[in-house]
């Protein structure tokens, strides 16, 4: 592998559900999926260019890249391939995969913590923090790893991805639905999960990182303060700091990368892929200054941006930005007010020169023609349809990498 440098190369990670075919409630059966694959109790199995692996919740499986990519090529139809291959290891139970960032219906008294290796660290966030909350136990998302080479590169991609981080909703926003119903907000999974660790307030902070641009006001920062609330809590030390940090981005230094972990999962990889190659694209023009210095990038302040996040993952696209360095970040013109705007300005400007696979370029263009996954999971629901039907058709289309539109009737809603 090449030596860690600015987009040198990439780690994805996606995260479903496991599901009852017939009902599609919960079913805690990643170990039994992981055990049959490899034949022993394990919480990874190791699949070539992709790994399975288990997350805190027994319920949820995660595909990821087994090393940093080079490339994004093929990874789409991989990711689907692997996604075809657990649901066939769980067909003759009665159980599937589910997309999407939240189960539309579960209850989090339903959540069954994953009881193999690793479990102290588990049983201890879940002892601290009480896990049977929709903000641990529902929630599935997409992280995006990128590297850095040193400080000096550290601190150009920081600035970037916190610049971005707060429009990210807008774009990937997939769980409208908590507990049957919807609840008017289109990203509840990141409206859960901005509050889950609030008895430690320093774990999450305000989702949207500090401004911090070196490895030494980093851990000054952020890790030292979640070190110091954990200590009374986790005697034990079972609990780290650089892996309890919950901000919506987070540095890795023991692997010199950055990990986005904003992003709700999507209705199949190639629509996970479109967006990430997308974000990767816009983050390559700010980290080269294209629109915006990168003394402007570094100068913004957590308030305004944690005020734009919290709107997106309410609202979406629907939010206004009247912040003149925000519409010259995106490459836009001012009198582009309104983040759906400004991303089809990013769309409309950086689509072209990005190398989507079949899959990913059908996927892209559903994404700009209908809207993000929620706006087209709740058209759909408004139009009549039911929840079960509607995440039946997001269940077919996870394997077969096939985007999801509302039904016919819900177009013109």
């Amino acid at each position: 592998m090449k030596p860690p440098t600015l987009f040198a190369y990439y780690g994805v990670e996606l995260e479903y559900m496991i599901v009852d075919a017939k009902t599609l409630a919960v079913r805690p059966w990643a170990d039994r999926v992981l055990l049959d694959a490899a034949g022993r109790p394990t919480s990874d199995v190791d699949r070539g260019s992709i790994t399975w692996s288990n997350e805190l919740v027994a319920h949820v499986i995660e595909l990821k890249t087994t090393q940093p990519e080079e490339s994004f090529a093929g990874l789409a139809e991989q990711f689907a391939a692997e996604a075809a291959e657990v649901n066939q290891r769980l067909e003759p139970h009665g159980v599937m995969l589910l997309p999407t960032a939240m189960h539309p219906t579960m209850r989090p008294d339903e959540a069954v913590l994953w009881a193999y290796e690793y479990n102290e660290v588990y049983a201890t966030f879940d002892r601290i923090f009480d896990c049977r909350g929709h903000g641990w136990s529902n929630l599935q998302s997409v992280h995006l790893n990128l590297p850095f080479a040193n400080d000096e590169e550290f601190a150009r991609l920081h600035a970037a991805v916190r610049l971005v981080l707060p429009f990210l909703p807008a774009l990937a926003a997939s769980s409208p639905f908590v507990e049957g119903r919807p609840t008017g907000w289109l990203d509840n999974r990141l409206a859960f999960y901005r509050h889950n660790s609030a008895k430690l307030p320093s774990l999450c902070g305000q989702v949207i990182p500090e401004p911090v641009y070196s490895e030494a006001d980093y851990r000054r920062v952020i890790f030292d303060p979640i070190t110091a609330e954990l200590g009374p809590y986790d005697p034990a030390g079972n609990l780290q700091a650089q892996f309890s940090n919950s901000r919506g981005a987070i540095a890795r230094f023991d692997r010199s990368s950055i990990e986005i972990r904003v992003l709700d999962i999507q209705e199949c990889p190639a629509a996970d892929l479109a967006i990430v190659r997308l974000i990767v694209a816009w983050l390559q023009e700010l980290v080269a200054e294209t629109h915006l210095s990168l003394a402007d990038q570094q100068a913004l302040a957590v308030a305004p941006m944690k005020q734009w996040f919290d709107a997106t993952v309410e609202r979406g696209g629907d939010v206004p930005v009247d912040d003149a360095r925000i519409q010259r970040a995106f490459g836009a013109p001012a009198e582009v007010t309104t983040v759906q705007q400004l991303w089809h300005v990013v769309m409309d400007r950086l689509a072209p020169g990005i190398a989507f696979s079949t899959a990913e370029r059908a996927a892209f263009a559903t994404l700009r023609q209908h809207g993000g996954l929620a706006d087209r999971m709740t058209r759909a629901f408004r139009a009549g349809e039911s929840l079960d039907s509607l995440y039946r058709r997001l269940a077919t289309g996870l394997p077969a990498n096939q985007p999801f539109l509302p039904h016919p009737a819900a177009r013109e809603q």
